[in-house]
């Protein structure tokens, strides 16, 4: 394989470690940042465009995979429709942009419990998220739902730190249909959206423990 990948929001925790994974991934001959500000990585593999969102590009980038790592905080972002314009629109503008430029795969990054039902804002935009890019119909559309992102951030987020000193303890009793419910680490992430790319997975929506199996039967 000689695939060419897009990243949106290569420099968050996932972004960054899937990222320097592609870059010594021997399938793939070109990875693509699409940010608001450089990466900083020097490799000769390596390419970024500086703009404010993939739409603004202003010559296509044509490439066999987006992966759409993008995602903020209510600390960061308290304002809903700020809010939604990133969690919401930007995964949607990579749809339309894959579907116009012939990218046959798009692996983003949602969340445990999106549903665009939900009484949960978060929950709910991730669900609506996930609805309206598979109406755009890309061939290969997969979503990684995962429980609580483990990883060490560049930013502080004081809450979710706690959050998760506390799940390193509850992981050990949840089992069974509970472990989906386990904190996951960011590179186990980015591992098992490699995986999904090169070879395809039997259902759009995958959960946690099963980003989980994906990524370990490949270590």
């Amino acid at each position: 394989m000689n695939r060419k990948a897009i990243i949106l929001g290569i420099t968050g925790l996932v972004g960054d470690l899937l990222s320097q994974k592609l870059l010594k991934n021997n399938h793939y001959v070109e990875v693509i940042s699409i940010h608001r500000r450089t990466a900083n990585i020097t490799s000769a593999k390596f390419s970024e465009h500086i703009v404010d969102g993939i739409e603004h590009l202003k010559n296509p980038v044509k490439a066999d995979v987006v992966f759409c790592c993008v995602g903020t905080t209510n600390a960061k972002t308290p304002d809903k429709e700020k809010y939604r314009a990133i969690d919401y629109g930007i995964p949607l503008k990579a749809a339309e942009y894959c579907k116009k430029n012939g990218v046959g795969t798009l692996i983003v990054i949602s969340a445990m419990g999106a549903d665009p039902k939900s009484k949960v804002f978060y929950n709910r935009l991730k669900g609506e998220m996930e609805r309206d890019v598979l109406k755009v119909g890309i061939k290969n559309t997969f979503f990684m739902q995962p429980s609580l992102i483990a990883g060490d951030r560049k930013e502080k987020r004081t809450f979710e730190y706690i959050t998760k000193q506390m799940m390193k303890f509850l992981n050990f009793f949840l089992i069974g249909p509970a472990k989906k419910y386990r904190s996951i680490h960011a590179d186990t992430i980015a591992e098992a959206m490699i995986h999904v790319d090169l070879h395809g997975y039997e259902k759009a929506r995958i959960q946690s423990d099963e980003i989980q199996n994906i990524a370990d039967g490949t270590r």
